[in-house]
């Protein structure tokens, strides 16, 4: 069921023993999301609790300082930047995928899983959604709130570069500033600092790219021989998959990455008329305009390659 803010805030007033779930292969929004509600409802004098399925990025490390989370029996379940239960990966899905009271989030394509659902399609990010539910609640956006917030909405949107970027995120950002949001720190941790593991890692990639479409696809390919090789970690791949589209004249960049079942995640940006979403709904999968994925079963990802490249053309023409 789709709900009003009004039912949110209820909800989240009402409820205690709060168990906050993020997605599988964690990012900045989800995770941002869920530390923003943690603070906030442990301010409200709530237990709460934020878990994932997989480690988290090192890189995030500054939204948990000096957090300590309780073990507790959950009497509330909230999932945040979470479209499908599917997305919380096999063991979160298995404990709590049928069990989720709320769900907070920015994807249009969520497939309504939870209990009840908020959701804005049109939101940069799940951050810019939980914003406006905090403002009208009346909560104090205090600086670890807005750190996380700022995070949120900085990293699903490229530091702000994206298309889906409206003129309220811009204002929304300024006003974390205001509440003590760090943005310089935050914005070198996301966005500069990378190890030494990831360069190597885009050496072997840049050395085996493929273009399609007369160089308006651009495609990576990452497998487990070269994590094996470089030393690298799949979250040094989000950059990677960014960096697919930004070569000149390109309007897509794929990004398959082996993952260690020998299935592949493919992550597709796109510039205008390509709708990454579309795309990759054909094949099960989902996500934004301009940011989505899907998966391939071990030995048929140049299968779904060929045809992904073959939808494109269609769309060019």
């Amino acid at each position: 069921m789709v709900i009003d803010s009004k039912r949110v805030i209820e909800l989240l007033t009402s409820a205690d023993d709060v168990l906050i779930l993020t997605h599988k292969n964690p990012d900045g929004d989800t995770l941002g999301c869920a530390v923003a509600l943690w603070h906030v409802l442990t301010a409200m004098g709530k237990r709460a609790a934020v878990i994932n399925g997989q480690p988290i990025p090192k890189r995030y490390d500054l939204l948990f300082e000096g957090l300590e989370m309780p073990e507790f029996e959950p009497k509330f379940i909230v999932a945040v930047d979470v479209a499908d239960n599917k997305l919380l990966g096999s063991k979160l899905d298995a404990l709590y995928g049928d069990k989720v009271d709320l769900c907070i989030d920015h994807h249009a394509t969520n497939v309504n899983y939870a209990k009840e659902t908020f959701l804005n399609g049109d939101d940069c990010a799940a951050a810019l959604t939980l914003y406006r539910v905090f403002a009208e609640m009346g909560a104090e956006i205090t600086p670890a709130v807005a750190n996380a917030l700022y995070t949120g909405i900085s990293t699903d949107t490229g530091c702000f570069r994206y298309s889906s970027v409206t003129s309220e995120a811009y204002r929304v950002a300024a006003d974390l500033i205001d509440c003590g949001a760090d943005n310089a720190r935050i914005n070198v941790a996301m966005f500069e600092t990378k190890p030494f593991a990831y360069y190597d890692m885009l050496s072997e990639v840049l050395s085996g790219m493929r273009t399609f479409c007369d160089g308006r696809v651009i495609v990576f390919k990452v497998t487990n021989e070269m994590f094996e090789k470089t030393g690298a970690t799949p979250d040094d791949c989000d950059a990677i998959a960014a960096m697919s589209r930004q070569f000149e004249g390109a309007l897509c960049g794929i990004t398959m990455k082996e993952k260690a079942n020998g299935g592949f995640k493919f992550s597709l940006r796109t510039h205008e008329p390509l709708n990454a979403a579309e795309l990759c709904a054909e094949f099960g999968g989902g996500g934004h305009m301009r940011a989505a994925g899907c998966d391939a079963d071990a030995g048929l990802e140049e299968e779904v390659l060929s045809k992904l490249v073959g939808l494109i053309e269609d769309e060019l023409k």
